[in-house]
């Protein structure tokens, strides 16, 4: 029973990140499809509705899988470098990606918001081009179900472990 719970919060992370990543993708397509006016690096162009939608619902996808992950996954407590290097195997590597996992959220979570910011329907804007921003945060969201599904599998191991007196 617990290796079928397993499974289906993999799959559900997996499916929340990649929804997420699409619909970033999504709506950097929409951004592009409204009129812009374009001089060297500087840039005029009206906001996208489709573009704020999917990059808000691709934002919240991404925060909720993260959440998921991190409450499903359970607590991994180091505290300095000692107890890093006596921890499992296991134990290390959910450390390595709660700590990556984190920082794919923070860039993924802040370029599909400055990227859904810009689509904001009071923000006709002209500056500076500021592209790519919605896909790359899509693409993050990618990486970030890697890392969040390896966190849970190695936290989950490693809580095995620690039950079991070192046998999985």
């Amino acid at each position: 029973m617990a290796r079928v719970c397993g499974i289906f919060v993999c799959m559900l992370i997996v499916a929340m990140d990649a929804v997420a990543g699409i619909l970033g993708i999504e709506a950097e397509i929409a951004q592009n499809k409204v009129k812009h006016l374009r001089l060297w690096i500087f840039e005029c162009r009206d906001p996208s509705q489709d573009a704020f939608r999917l990059g808000l619902a691709a934002a919240a996808l991404l925060a909720f899988a993260h959440i998921i992950s991190n409450l499903l996954g359970g607590c991994m407590c180091i505290c300095n470098q000692d107890d890093f290097q006596k921890a499992s195997p296991n134990r290390q590597l959910s450390i390595v990606c709660l700590i990556f996992s984190w920082i794919i959220l923070a860039v993924g979570f802040s370029t599909l918001v400055i990227g859904t910011l810009s689509n904001h329907k009071s923000r006709a804007s002209c500056g500076f081009s500021h592209h790519h921003f919605l896909s790359i945060g899509g693409i993050l969201c990618f990486v970030h179900a890697l890392f969040c599904v390896a966190y849970y599998v190695s936290a989950t191991a490693a809580l095995n472990e620690e039950k079991h007196g070192g046998h999985a």
